[in-house]
């Protein structure tokens, strides 16, 4: 393809910002050529006979991009300031936040003479319980260094959230389990294993990052737009706040040594299973892209109400005010997967229901 500006839009469209209109010419027999701005090979720093891929999108749309440049790692870095002053937990979140923002190498300097005990560890234990891929490179008073190491496309955004979900659905059979067998060490495994969860969970927010603002890479990680980027945060939300539930009953079974009734723990676990299983409906219309299946879920998750007024129904008569108050702790908790589980369905509704339209 030709990079002069020789032809421009000659034919008096009005276009739109950045827009250009260029005439397409027949050569060889077989094949059409166009020319590109000069000044936009130039901002790319393009040269004469460096490659770029053509893509078709529908009917429409071609697109063209530099094929060195599709699969380039962007190497942002960032350092980070720290006075004695400064709260340890500020510096953590100032952390977060810039490997949301997609820097791979991020250094932690004083602003005195050196780094304090306390605000060692804290970013030792950030990096180790939820910066997933980050490595500390360099440790002393001095500055610590981190270097974020999994490529954008070593684990795809829907690879991370069915490993986030298994996790999430693991911690809820465990917790049952420890429900059941009064067993207070399985109970504290359940919320060691919530780290795990929000580690997917900030991964894939900080590859959802990167990839809005690229489109290839949108389609590398297996998104089709970027509206769907909105779509995949809140149902990484949605799997992380069921994690945050199984947390809570698992807490609740740390802090009450005294066993529930075996009859009632059944009805608690039927309800669970259930609630488990509408979770499974949502999640896996979402990687089918299934509006129907989608939509099916929601009806089921409605559900839900009834089973738990079934359980609240069976314990109403006279008995211990805090075991009542247990139980009812922990329907409502896992009434709630039902629910987070229907709003991941009703995202993928609004993810869907064009292409509902086109079939139509």
């Amino acid at each position: 393809m030709e990079n002069n500006n020789s032809e421009g839009n000659s034919n008096g469209e009005n276009l739109l910002q950045g827009e250009e209109t260029r005439k397409l010419q027949y050569t060889g027999g077989s094949s059409y050529i166009v020319s590109l701005p000069k000044k936009w090979i130039q901002d790319l720093g393009l040269k004469q006979g460096d490659h770029v891929v053509i893509l078709r999108q529908g009917n429409s749309v071609l697109q063209i991009a530099p094929a060195s440049k599709r699969m380039a790692k962007e190497q942002k870095e960032a350092t980070i300031e720290v006075g004695k002053d400064n709260n340890p937990y500020f510096i953590a979140r100032k952390l977060i936040a810039l490997y949301f923002l997609g820097f791979n190498v991020i250094t932690i300097v004083p602003k005195e003479d050196r780094l304090l005990v306390e605000q060692r560890e804290v970013i030792k234990s950030i990096v180790r319980r939820v910066l997933m891929g980050t490595e500390i490179i360099a440790d002393s008073a001095t500055g610590i260094t981190l270097q974020v190491l999994i490529n954008l496309l070593d684990l795809s955004v829907d690879a991370a959230f069915k490993r986030m979900l298994l996790i999430a659905k693991s911690m809820y059979r465990d917790t049952l389990l420890a429900l059941k067998e009064n067993n207070v060490e399985l109970a504290e495994e359940v919320v060691k294993s919530d780290d795990e969860v929000d580690r997917f969970s900030f991964y894939i927010v900080r590859q959802l990052k990167i990839a809005i603002k690229n489109e290839h890479l949108l389609k590398e990680i297996g998104l089709e737009e970027p509206r769907n980027c909105l779509g995949y945060r809140l149902i990484a939300k949605s799997v992380e706040r069921v994690a945050d539930h199984a947390v809570i009953i698992a807490k609740d079974i740390m802090e009450n040594p005294h066993p529930l009734n075996k009859d009632i723990v059944e009805k608690i676990a039927g309800m669970s299973y259930f609630a488990l299983e509408v979770l499974d409906d949502a999640c896996l219309s979402m990687f089918k892209r299934d509006y129907e299946a989608a939509d099916r879920a929601i009806e089921k998750a409605r559900k839900i109400d009834e089973v738990e007024k079934i359980i609240l129904k069976a314990v109403s008569e006279p008995r211990d005010v805090s075991e009542l108050y247990r139980i009812k702790l922990i329907t409502e908790n896992i009434r709630r997967v039902a629910e987070y589980a229907s709003d991941i369905a009703e995202i993928v509704l609004n993810m869907t229901v064009q292409q509902t339209l086109r079939k139509g």
